[in-house]
C-alpha cells in the first residue's frame, strides 16, 4: 500500500526549497526516552509559535497553556525542553506538514493504553493512518514504517502482529495545528551582542560560554570512549548508504563539501523521501561507530528551529538511539550544587529571564508546626488493599447494571461488537450465569455494554468492588487505587502563600519508600523506585483549603494519590508517579505552574478529586 511520507513537500528547484508563499503546518515535537519524536498538542504549538514571533531566542512556559505541562519550559535557542523541578532536558524540534494532512485538519488518532486512557500516535504515524483512512482502505500495515502493528478500520483496533494483542483506537477532531506562510526565520547563536555580533560580556553570558565549551569537551570525550577509538583509525574507510534528506526550509543545503575532494555530510535531523546516496567516509573526518560490521555516521545535534522531521538512516544505529551530539544530561537541582550545572548541560541559564523557583519555606521548628483546625491528627499511613470478600466479578457487575430485554443495534465500546451480537470475549471468559449475548445498562449514566465485557474490564482492574464507566468515567462504588505503602503528614506552618496574605499555610508531606511490586502493580515481584521523596505540597489554611485537605486525606486512604508506572518526564519505568490529582509543590513562587498565586487551583483540584470518586459528600466534619 503506497502511503505518502509526513511533511512531504513538492520541490521547485534542485535544493528542494519550497516557494516563499507556500503554506506549511507547524508541529512542535519532543524526543522521548526511546528516541521517538512525540508531538505537543495543537494548543501548545500555537502558544510556542506566538512566542517565537516575538522572540526567536526566548523561553516558552508551557504551563501557561496546559496545566499538565506546568513544570516545563522550552529554550528556543538551545531547542531543549527543560523540567524546572527535576532539571531533566529533552531535545525539541519544529516539524512541517502539508495543510491537507492530519495536523492541518485537526485530526488526532489515538490508541487505548492499559489504564483505559487514550494516547496519541506519533505524528508521522497519525499522518499515515489518516491517509489510509481517507482512501477508505479496510486495513493498514505499519511494518513499512518500522512498527509491527496492523490497523483495522472496520473494528477500529490495533493488533500487535507478534503478540496478537489487540487494542482499541479512535479518531477524534481537535484544534488544527498552526499554519504559516512565507519564509521561516533562521536560528541564531546565543548569546549575541546587540549590534556587533560579538558575545555579550556580562557575567551570565561569560558563564554560559565557558560551561558550554566545557560541555562540548565532555561530550567529545564521552563519544571517544563510547566508540572505542574507531575514529582514530585513519586508514579505515567505509561506505554509508543513507537516505538523502531535503533541508526544505533552511537557508543552506544539507549536502555541502567542507573541503575539496571530500564528501563531508551535515545532517540536521530531517525526514523526507529521496534517493539512496553512496557516500565514501573517512574516519579522519567523522566519528564512526561499528555496528554489525558496518560503519555508521554519528550525527551531531544542531540548534536549529527549522528541523524537518525525524531523521532516518538506512544502515545507521537502531530506532531509538539518541544522536550523541544531542545533550541529554539530567540536572540534579537548580542551584548548581549537583553533579552537573544546568549551564554545563547545554541550557542557557539567565537568571534575569528565568529566576529560580522558591520551592520550600524558611526553616521551621517542630514547635511551630500546628495541627490543622478541624482535621484529626497530623499523620496517615497507607492502608493495605481493602478486599471485599464474597463479591465475585459477576456480583459486582450485576449490582450496578440493569438488564435490557432488547439490545439496541449499536456498538459495545469495550469489545467493539454490536450489542445484538455475542460479546467479543466469548470463548475467552467463561462465567456461570452470564451468557455472551447478554447486555446491561449502567444505573447512573445509562451506557450499555455486554455483561461479559464488563466482567472482563473488572478483572483487568483493581478488583476493589467498584466499576467505572469506560465512556463517561462515572464511578460506581468506592474506587481505590494501587498506591504503595507510605505515610502522609500535614500541619500548619506560620508562613503565607502568594495570593493568600491573610492566611497561614497547610503543608503536606508525602513519603513513600522504594519497594517491590505486588500483584496489583504492572510488574509483580519487580522492584520499584521512589524519586523525589519526601515531597512537600502546600494549601492555604482557609475554609476551602481545609476542605481540599480532608478530601486529599480520603484519597490517600483510598490509595489514589500515587501509583506505580512510567514517569512522563524522565521516562523511567517502574517508579512512583502522581495519579492525576495535581498538587502545589512550589511554595513561594509560580514559575513552574505548580505554585501560587493560582486563584483557580482549589476549584480545579476539587474537580480532579471528584473525577476519582472523592466528592464533597466525603468531607467529614
Amino acid at each position: 500500500m503506497a502511503r505518502p511520507g509526513p511533511g512531504l513537500l513538492l520541490s521547485t528547484n534542485g535544493l528542494g526549497y519550497p516557494p516563499q508563499n507556500l503554506a506549511r503546518v507547524v508541529v512542535w515535537e519532543w524526543m522521548n526516552e526511546h528516541g521517538r519524536w512525540r508531538p505537543y498538542s495543537a494548543a501548545v504549538c500555537h502558544h510556542i509559535e506566538n512566542i517565537l514571533k516575538g522572540d526567536a531566542r526566548g523561553t516558552v512556559v508551557l504551563g501557561q497553556v496546559d496545566g499538565q505541562l506546568s513544570p516545563y519550559i522550552i529554550d528556543l535557542q538551545s531547542m531543549h525542553q527543560f523540567r524546572q523541578d527535576t532539571g531533566t532536558m529533552r531535545p525539541v524540534q519544529r516539524n512541517f506538514y502539508e495543510p491537507s494532512s492530519a495536523p492541518g485538519k485537526g485530526v488526532v488518532w489515538e490508541w487505548e493504553n492499559d489504564n483505559g486512557s487514550w494516547t496519541p500516535y506519533d505524528m508521522e504515524i497519525c499522518v499515515t493512518i489518516q491517509n489510509a483512512y481517507e482512501k477508505q482502505h479496510p486495513w493498514l500495515d505499519l511494518t513499512s514504517i518500522g512498527f509491527c502493528y496492523l490497523i483495522d478500520f472496520n473494528s477500529m483496533s490495533q493488533t500487535n502482529k507478534q503478540s496478537q494483542r489487540k487494542r482499541r483506537l479512535r479518531r477524534r477532531m481537535d484544534l488544527a495545528y498552526p499554519l504559516i506562510m512565507g519564509s521561516i526565520p533562521k536560528s541564531q547563536s546565543w548569546p549575541v551582542g546587540a549590534s556587533s555580533g560579538q558575545p555579550c560580556s556580562c557575567q551570565q553570558c561569560i558563564l554560559v560560554n565557558s560551561t558550554r565549551a566545557a560541555s562540548n569537551a565532555i561530550l567529545a570525550s564521552q563519544r571517544r570512549k563510547l566508540h572505542g577509538g574507531a575514529a582514530g583509525n585513519t586508514g579505515a574507510t567505509g561506505t554509508l548508504t543513507t537516505v538523502r534528506q531535503s533541508n526544505t526550509f533552511a537557508g543552506t543545503s544539507l549536502w555541502s563539501p567542507s573541503s575539496p575532494g571530500t564528501n563531508n555530510v551535515s545532517i540536521g535531523g530531517g525526514q523526507a523521501k529521496g534517493e539512496q546516496v553512496q557516500v565514501p567516509l573517512s574516519p579522519a573526518n567523522f566519528p564512526v561507530m561499528s555496528s554489525h560490521g558496518h560503519n555508521t555516521l554519528a550525527i551531531n545535534g544542531q540548534n536549529n528551529l527549522n528541523r524537518p522531521g525525524t531523521q532516518r538512516i538506512s544502515m545507521a544505529s537502531p530506532r531509538g538511539t539518541i544522536p550523541p551530539g544531542v545533550p541529554a544530561l539530567p540536572v540534579k537541582n537548580l542551584t548548581g550544587s549537583g553533579p552537573v550545572h544546568p549551564a554545563l548541560a547545554g541550557l542557557p541559564v539567565c537568571l534575569t529571564r528565568a529566576p529560580k523557583p522558591i520551592l520550600h519555606p524558611p526553616h521551621i521548628s517542630k514547635s511551630d508546626m500546628k495541627p490543622v483546625p478541624g482535621v484529626n491528627g497530623m499523620r496517615r499511613k497507607t492502608k493495605k488493599k481493602h478486599l471485599r470478600k464474597g463479591k465475585t466479578p459477576e456480583d459486582v457487575v450485576r449490582r450496578y447494571t440493569d438488564k435490557i430485554k432488547v439490545a439496541p443495534d449499536e456498538d459495545c465500546t469495550i469489545c467493539m461488537e454490536r450489542l445484538t451480537m455475542a460479546s467479543g470475549y466469548e470463548g475467552v471468559l467463561q462465567h456461570k450465569g452470564i451468557k455472551p449475548e447478554l447486555a446491561g445498562k449502567l444505573g447512573k449514566c445509562g451506557h450499555m455494554y455486554h455483561l461479559l465485557c464488563l466482567v472482563a474490564m473488572y478483572n483487568n482492574g483493581n478488583k476493589d468492588g467498584s466499576l467505572q464507566c469506560p465512556t463517561c468515567k462515572t464511578i460506581y462504588g468506592e474506587k481505590t487505587g494501587t498506591q504503595p505503602p507510605g505515610k502522609m503528614e500535614y500541619h500548619v506552618i506560620p508562613h503565607c502563600l502568594p495570593g493568600y496574605p491573610d492566611y497561614k499555610t497547610i503543608r503536606i508531606v508525602y513519603d513513600i519508600p522504594a519497594g517491590v511490586q505486588t500483584n496489583e502493580h504492572p510488574n509483580p515481584g519487580k522492584k520499584f523506585s521512589a524519586r523525589g521523596f519526601p515531597r512537600q505540597c502546600y494549601l492555604p489554611d482557609n475554609e476551602k483549603g481545609r476542605k481540599v485537605l480532608k478530601l486529599l486525606i480520603t484519597a490517600w486512604d483510598r490509595r489514589l494519590i500515587f501509583t506505580i508506572g512510567t514517569s512522563s518526564t524522565t521516562g523511567e519505568s517502574d517508579t512512583v508517579v502522581w495519579n492525576e490529582i495535581h498538587h502545589k509543590t512550589e511554595f513561594g513562587s509560580n514559575l513552574t505552574g505548580h505554585g501560587y498565586p493560582d486563584p483557580n487551583y482549589l476549584d480545579n483540584v476539587l474537580t480532579e478529586l471528584s473525577a476519582q470518586g472523592v466528592g464533597e459528600d466525603n468531607v467529614k466534619d
